[in-house]
């Protein structure tokens, strides 16, 4: 890619990332195009669907939190592992506005340009609960699938100005129901009411 068009993309990126965070996903093109100041037809020779856009702007956060699973599956404790990538996961996905719908989906839409990184990014979080339920410090009643489903559960919450305080102290809630006997870790409002 030539060096102008490679700067044009990633302002169209960093432009994309702000309006998606600040309006969520269901931001216009049109719209994004207009504050890049570059043309809809521009936009959409980089990135011809919306989620080729997301896939693009997500791309580096899906490599580093399976990265980040990888590096856990060996480090710490398990129940430490999985409540730390859990808690980082669901505080990612709340950046953007209405990712989790789109990852959700994304999930069992083969041709979606989000499926590979979401399955990645599944199987990561599904190989760090297996290490937790090995020995016996998570539920055996669960899989990735169901993991992924409480990731997005999790970060609606943080979407709902309405819920959004409750985040974090719900976020707890589940991490301990997730794990057998264990309290979980990682600083959530505790006493909260």
């Amino acid at each position: 890619m030539r060096a102008d068009a490679r700067k044009n993309r990633d302002h169209v990126l960093a432009v994309a990332g702000a309006a998606i965070a600040e309006h969520g996903v269901d931001v216009s093109l049109r719209d994004i195009a207009r504050r890049a100041d570059v043309g809809l037809a521009t936009l959409l020779r980089h990135f011809p669907t919306r989620e080729a856009l997301l896939e693009a702007l997500l791309h580096t956060s899906f490599d580093e939190l399976t990265a980040k699973a990888d590096a856990l599956e060996t480090s710490g404790s398990p129940e430490d592992a999985l409540v730390s990538w859990l808690r980082d996961c669901v505080g990612w996905t709340t950046e953007y506005r209405g990712v989790t719908v789109l990852m959700t989906a994304a999930i069992e839409d083969t041709e979606s340009a989000l499926h590979a990184s979401c399955v990645t990014l599944r199987a990561a979080g599904a190989r760090l609960l297996t290490r937790a339920q090995a020995v016996g410090a998570a539920r055996g009643d669960i899989d990735g699938t169901d993991l992924f489903a409480l990731i997005a559960a999790l970060a609606w919450l943080g979407d709902q100005p309405s819920l959004a305080s409750r985040a974090d102290h719900l976020f707890d809630v589940v991490a301990s129901a997730i794990l057998t006997g264990a309290t979980a870790s990682g600083g959530g409002a505790e006493g909260s009411p």
